[in-house]
């Protein structure tokens, strides 16, 4: 089952690193990592996705609280946070086809942040599962390059 944890960190050089050791050494693949400084400068916040079964994140709770520059780990479910990436997507666009990409861009409440001369770059942001609506319909039009953020998690009220 994924898990998306909210992991405070001390904004230290090196914790990003033993906290995705920590993961490997147990054989977890990270499905997504997002880390960035909090409101706090000296805090960082590291949301990590990862697929693991309920006893095993037990586990992986206490290692993560025994490394020294953790301050608290929270498990956010679903229902219970906002959840958040960011697609970015270069896409061919022709004459023909221009209008049509466009339509759909709008339709996902995203932005075009750069026009080729056969290609459209845009950024949608959303829960995974719209940026994965949004990538079936424009396949068929040819995207060029694509990149995804790792998910970003808050606990909701």
């Amino acid at each position: 089952m994924k898990h998306t944890l909210s992991v405070l960190v001390e904004n230290k050089p090196g914790v990003l690193a033993r906290v995705a050791g920590l993961f490997a050494r147990r054989g977890f693949n990270i499905d997504s990592l997002a880390v960035g400084v909090t409101e706090k400068p000296e805090i960082s916040r590291m949301t990590v996705v990862v697929d693991v079964e309920e006893h095993s994140l037990e586990q992986v709770y206490k290692q993560l609280n025994k490394l020294i520059n953790v301050i608290k780990v929270v498990d956010l479910p679903d229902e219970n946070s906002v959840q958040r990436e960011m697609v970015l997507v270069k896409v061919k666009a022709d004459t023909k086809a221009r209008a049509e990409v466009i339509e759909i861009v709008e339709i996902f409440r995203g932005k075009i942040v750069d026009v080729g001369k056969g290609t459209l770059s845009v950024e949608v942001t959303g829960p995974s599962s719209k940026l994965r609506a949004f990538e079936d319909l424009l396949r068929p039009y040819g995207m060029v390059e694509l990149v995804r953020t790792g998910t970003i998690a808050l606990p909701r009220g």
